[in-house]
């Protein structure tokens, strides 16, 4: 306490001390030795000589674009993946909600949604209800909130169709650029590599939708991988701003290109699995998990890391952006064996015949599973005997929502 009214005091006696922080912060956090090798300085991107060099001030626009992507998506979403998820037979189906009753909310909301033997017993003892009554609501609250295909569906259509344009806008980009063919090319003429056009919107449109799957993360359906979706997307955008702002574009567009190739054929065997196309999602999925080893594991390290940490030191010396930019990229790849790892899993699954959902999805029960006959009448006891009311339709079919296949596909990289 003394040392905050003491940090008051003295702003208050130095109005301006705040401000200088601040520059001293800023000053340091652009210092060209950070950001630059050492003969470099940010004078040397200025642009001159017919040459345009890329701005940190341009990546303010990525925050406008991720909304409008947010726009874009609820759109299709509303007005072309749910027109083609009902033509592909995947409908919305409401479930059966589960009972209210507060003591077990309390505990699923602020406790947990897998309670102990031990906890359903003492909830049992509150409640005065049955033990098997309270795993069975449980199960049927777990379903609730468990996301429908027809959500999965929408999802994966989208992010399929960024996906294409953005590896088709690529090759459009770099097909004729010496350092597609040749990465030593990467490094040429480094710094003075006038940014193109078609780098422009490539950097910008893929950072936004990086921005935009960051913003939609929270109504977006959550698996396993949540946390390493998370770290991706956050080193994803630290990355292409510091390659950005470092005039890195060369690589960064070799990066971007081989990271979209799998990740199209992915959301396509997606779409066709949750269509129940289960030979053709096999088929694409075997591909992706082809282009997926060859792209991230082989291509990666070995070609662009690679070009990334050997080749620049034969123009300049090691400086510090050098050694962070190469730690991002083996940030990546870290992430991609994590994924590498779950398509193995999932791949001898598929081979022995195990394959019942997504690696990356919680254990919950199938959204299909239904309640038998016993389980229906002990539903009804329990309402009389509380006096409550009740669909009886619902109750007579044992609805509890959707019969979906598994999401049998892991998702490698957003």
């Amino acid at each position: 306490m003394e040392e905050q009214m003491y940090q008051y005091y003295k702003l208050q006696a130095h109005p301006g001390f705040g401000a200088e922080m601040l520059d001293t912060l800023y000053e340091w956090f652009w210092w060209d030795k950070l950001w630059l090798p050492a003969e470099l300085s940010w004078a040397d991107l200025e642009d001159k000589e017919g040459r345009v060099y890329a701005k940190a001030s341009h990546l303010y626009v990525t925050v406008p674009y991720a909304f409008g992507f947010l726009l874009v998506r609820y759109l299709f979403e509303r007005w072309i993946a749910t027109p083609l998820a009902v033509w592909a037979g995947i409908r919305h189906r409401v479930q059966l909600r589960a009972e209210h009753i507060p003591i077990l909310e309390l505990y699923y909301t602020t406790q947990s949604r897998n309670p102990l033997q031990a906890d359903i017993i003492g909830l049992s003892k509150k409640s005065s209800l049955p033990v098997r009554q309270i795993e069975r609501w449980f199960r049927r609250r777990r379903r609730q909130d468990h996301p429908g295909v027809l959500k999965k569906f929408r999802e994966a259509s989208w992010r399929f169709v960024f996906y294409l344009s953005a590896f088709i806008g690529g090759i459009i980009a770099l097909y004729d650029k010496e350092w597609l063919y040749n990465t030593r090319e990467v490094w040429t003429g480094y710094p003075k590599q006038s940014m193109l056009e078609s780098q422009y919107w490539y950097y910008i449109l893929e950072m936004s939708f990086y921005c935009c799957l960051l913003c939609s993360v929270a109504f977006d359906v959550k698996r396993k991988d949540f946390k390493e979706q998370i770290i991706h997307h956050l080193a994803t955008l630290v990355l292409l701003s510091f390659s950005w702002c470092s005039n890195f574009i060369r690589i960064g567009t070799l990066v971007m290109l081989i990271h979209d190739a799998s990740d199209v054929l992915l959301e396509s065997a997606k779409l066709f699995n949750y269509a129940k196309w289960e030979k053709t999602s096999h088929g694409l999925f075997i591909v992706f998990a082809i282009v997926f080893f060859v792209t991230r594991l082989i291509i990666f390290p070995f070609w662009l890391i690679h070009c990334t940490w050997v080749y620049p030191v034969y123009y300049y010396p090691a400086f510090f952006g050098y050694y962070f930019f190469n730690a991002m990229l083996v940030v990546l790849l870290f992430l991609h064996i994590f994924w590498a790892y779950l398509i193995l899993r999932m791949i001898r699954k598929f081979l022995f015949g195990t394959l019942t959902g997504d690696v990356r999805s919680d254990n919950e029960e199938e959204e299909g599973q239904e309640t038998s006959p016993t389980e229906d009448d002990d539903i009804r006891q329990h309402k009389a005997f509380n006096g409550l009311t009740s669909d009886a339709a619902n109750e007579k079919n044992g609805c509890f929502g959707l019969s979906p296949p598994g999401n049998a596909l892991s998702k490698t990289m957003s």
